[in-house]
């Protein structure tokens, strides 16, 4: 059994290594792209945050697909259906398509009554800006998102990494130059922001697209299925999806409440948030880690391995949880101090990491245990432990506010991470060798994968 998880472990490891530097390095590109548009106002800064926050809110939607796509595909490989693989990856493209459609139509018509929405004066013509160039691109984002799950999905993580480090490098290059301007290339501000985003994408999807083709011939599929297919994708994705929006949400009310106590909290709370995000990352990649391998084993019909998987999956988990918390608390200030030396803001900053720490470790288990059961096709626990924590969360937060103060504000997280592991713990199906391939895929027909 001992060799059995420690096979697991380096599963694990090897695919989830690849995906945490996949999306450090969007975070960090996230982080420069807001350093550039610092220097033309808070009207920039505004505009950019609110495009920002309009594609977190999107990418909910887009994950339904993109998680979907790699967990379905996991699974066809696993019980060796290369024709159920050819047929995934025909209906992700499809759902890709009129996702995109659906998305940027609507949202580059109603850019105006959208900036207008939340912002005023400059602030909102700049988001409207921004909004010109950033929906009919958004295909690109999508695109990408999918082409790189259908990647995941046979078990490369190495090339969504290279893709994506290429892609924010050149994000890196081309934000200062088309935001400043530079020589002959005139500055362009905000709208600069969103072409660079773009140009930068569009290229790695190019290039994705291409290394596709070229090193994963597409199989050929029976006739007929897409439309099953498609309907495994979106039921496969949707608790990923779920979990993202919700908390996209419960997180805007947490930052409501902090709001409350001023500009400065605010501000160390989002220094806090943006150094934690370093930790929070390898958690979100041991997810999908999780979500595969359980996926790919589960198609094989391999439910033996599942209990070993499980283990495997916490112990990564509870050892990654454990040493962000302990570094969290130890090292608040002198990582905060990287960041900011205004004492306003370095001391909610710290007090917000110290806080956090507790959250850390059973965040960790649920996050990564979520995709475990994602790939397994047990949806409906993840759903209700993450519906369940996410309320006592913010309840939580709410209540300790009055009596605690900010410190109360910050605990709330950690409640409903408890609570959600207790929930997903308490509702999960047994993985037992009762749990077969054919509960969750059509039967196998041997082939090549996709």
């Amino acid at each position: 059994m001992r060799r059995t998880t420690d096979g697991h472990l380096r599963r694990l490891g090897a695919l989830a290594g690849p995906v945490y530097a996949e999306l450090l390095s969007g975070v960090l590109a996230t982080v420069l792209t807001a350093y550039w548009t610092v220097g033309l106002g808070g009207a920039a800064v505004a505009a950019v945050t609110l495009a920002a926050t309009v594609e977190n809110l999107l990418l909910g939607l887009v994950l339904v697909v993109a998680s979907g796509t790699g967990v379905s595909l996991a699974r066809a490989r696993g019980a060796g259906d290369g024709a159920g693989a050819a047929r995934t990856a025909r209906a992700a493209r499809r759902l890709c398509a009129a996702g995109s459609l659906a998305l940027s139509l609507p949202g580059f018509l109603l850019r105006e009554p959208l900036s207008r929405a939340f912002l005023d004066g400059p602030a909102a013509g700049l988001a409207a800006d921004y909004f010109a160039v950033a929906f009919p691109a958004f295909a690109l984002f999508f695109g990408q998102r999918v082409a790189d799950e259908l990647f995941k999905g046979a078990g490369d993580t190495r090339t969504p990494m290279r893709i994506a480090l290429l892609s924010n490098a050149l994000l890196l290059l081309l934000d200062p130059l088309l935001i400043l301007g530079a020589g002959p290339v005139p500055a362009l501000g905000v709208t600069g922001a969103a072409l660079a985003l773009a140009l930068s994408r569009a290229v790695a999807l190019a290039v994705t697209l291409r290394l596709r083709t070229r090193l994963r011939p597409r199989a050929r599929a029976a006739a007929g299925g897409a439309g099953a297919a498609a309907g495994r994708i979106l039921r496969a994705g949707a608790p990923f999806g779920l979990d993202f929006t919700a908390r996209m949400a419960v997180g805007t009310a947490q930052l409501a409440l902090t709001a409350g106590f001023g500009v400065a909290a605010v501000a160390g709370y989002g220094v806090g948030y943006r150094l934690l995000l370093v930790a929070t990352m390898a958690f979100y990649a041991l997810r999908q880690a999780a979500a595969i391998e359980a996926a790919r084993l589960t198609g094989a019909g391999a439910a033996r391995d599942l209990p070993d998987l499980r283990r495997a999956v916490r112990w990564s988990a509870a050892a990654a949880g454990g040493l962000a918390a302990v570094l969290a608390a130890a090292l608040a200030a002198p990582l905060t101090a990287l960041f900011t030396d205004d004492a306003a803001v370095a001391g909610p900053s710290v007090l917000f990491l110290r806080t956090a720490a507790p959250y850390l470790l059973p965040y960790a288990l649920v996050v990564a245990l979520g995709g475990l059961y994602q790939g397994t096709g047990a949806a409906r626990p993840v759903v209700l432990s993450v519906l369940t924590g996410l309320a006592a969360q913010l309840a939580a937060s709410a209540a300790l506010s009055g009596p605690v103060g900010l410190t109360g504000v910050w605990i709330g997280p950690a409640v409903g991470a408890l609570v959600q592991l207790a929930v997903l713990a308490r509702a999960a199906p047994p993985l037992s060798t009762s749990w077969t391939a054919a509960s969750n895929t059509p039967s196998a027909s041997r082939g090549s994968p996709a």
